[in-house]
């Protein structure tokens, strides 16, 4: 009788999205999917239902790492405040706006810590028109994330959030050397888009110079979603 294939190990490359609406729901989906996910994303639509509990359960409990995505926007003083108080749960990568006030405040607030700052360039959700609608300056959507890519590394970011359709480009700007790429709007081939709008397969993400993929939806919303994670995971080169 052949022996069965073996679940596909922890890639620390993947990164699944909490997108559920609370802790407990939360809980529930990093239960099923077990061994086969050792990072977690958590966002702010979970923050007032439980969301920095659940982070903490998962790092400290179960030994998880954990990506907060707050996206924090202020004046510095605030963004230095709120990220000096994350800082202080040891988790492992933190969301702020691209712009250069906050990501630098940002790095400030963390000092001392080896929670990795993340630059929000523009969001996956959005295009061009999207972008014109909110009276941002005109250009084509790729050198616009390239730009505010750059201008957040030159403020001292750890890395950037960009849409699998950029990492390659910014991957080759010399101030990306050493810096993390991150990218949602991850599908597998086939999967419902959803509302993200510029996407790539996981393989493809990685190959174009991103070191980690968010998936949310094609996972948790998936029958099985622990075998989901094995089949984005043998997707990655």
């Amino acid at each position: 009788m052949p022996a069965s294939p073996q679940p596909a190990s922890p890639d620390d490359r993947l990164i699944v999205a909490l997108d559920v609406p609370n802790a407990l729901e939360g809980l529930a989906l990093a239960e099923k999917l077990g061994d086969t996910v050792s990072f977690y994303k958590i966002g702010l639509g979970m923050l007032t239902t439980g969301g920095l509990a659940l982070a903490r359960e998962l790092k400290d409990e179960r030994g998880k790492r954990i990506f907060l995505d707050m996206k924090f926007f202020d004046i510095g003083a605030t963004v230095e405040k709120a990220v000096h108080g994350v800082a202080q749960f040891d988790l492992d990568f933190l969301t702020v706006h691209g712009d250069p006030h906050v990501v630098r405040a940002a790095k400030q607030g963390a000092s001392g810590k080896d929670l990795k700052i993340l630059a929000v360039t523009i969001l996956t959700s959005l295009d061009r028109d999207d972008l014109d609608n909110g009276m941002m300056k005109p250009g084509a959507m790729a050198d616009m994330v390239v730009e505010r890519a750059e201008r957040a590394f030159e403020a001292g970011a750890d890395g950037v959030i960009a849409s699998p359709q950029e990492a390659a480009l910014i991957r080759a700007l010399p101030a990306a050397a050493g810096r993390l790429i991150v990218t949602p709007g991850v599908r597998p081939a086939g999967a419902d888009r959803g509302d993200q709008k510029r996407i790539a397969t996981p393989g493809r993400a990685i190959r174009d110079g991103a070191d980690h993929i968010v998936v949310g939806r094609p996972i948790w919303q998936a029958p099985d979603p622990a075998a989901a994670a094995r089949a984005v995971i043998q997707d990655l080169p």
